[in-house]
């Protein structure tokens, strides 16, 4: 599959923090939009930064909401479609067997497409100590 800039929104929310624990303000989000998250795995890889590991999993309906990374994210679809929306660029239509990347702080939103949940597979390296998303205006 070829790499496209898209999102993973969903697992953004998912975990507020990318230190100890994944919680805050983005994992209450998340919650609130029916987003089921589970983090896999942290590695404190690179120096300096935190390689965090996780599946989101979104409703049929269901979106992550506009936010941001302190780093890059790149993901897998694993099942169902979804609308990747990154500002500045065109929506991106994405589904199972899919990959994707989103530019260190770009900020972005993905929607699921169709009837279906949406379950994704999303890898992020980020600053250590910085929040995992920041929600965006």
């Amino acid at each position: 599959c070829m790499f496209r800039n898209l999102l993973l929104g969903l697992t953004v929310i998912a975990f507020a923090g990318a230190g100890a624990g994944f919680v805050g303000a983005g994992a209450a989000l998340a919650q609130q939009s029916g987003i089921k998250r589970t983090p896999l795995q942290k590695v404190d890889f690179p120096a300096g930064y935190n390689t965090v590991t996780a599946i989101a999993e979104v409703p049929a309906g269901g979106a992550s909401g506009r936010h941001s990374h302190p780093g890059a994210e790149t993901g897998y679809v694993l099942e169902g479609e979804l609308e990747l929306v990154i500002d500045g660029k065109p929506p991106l239509k994405l589904k199972a067997g899919d990959s994707y990347q989103i530019p260190e702080g770009a900020v972005h939103d993905a929607r699921t497409s169709g009837d279906k949940p949406l379950k994704v597979l999303g890898v992020y390296v980020v600053k250590a100590g910085e929040p995992l998303a920041k929600p965006a205006p």
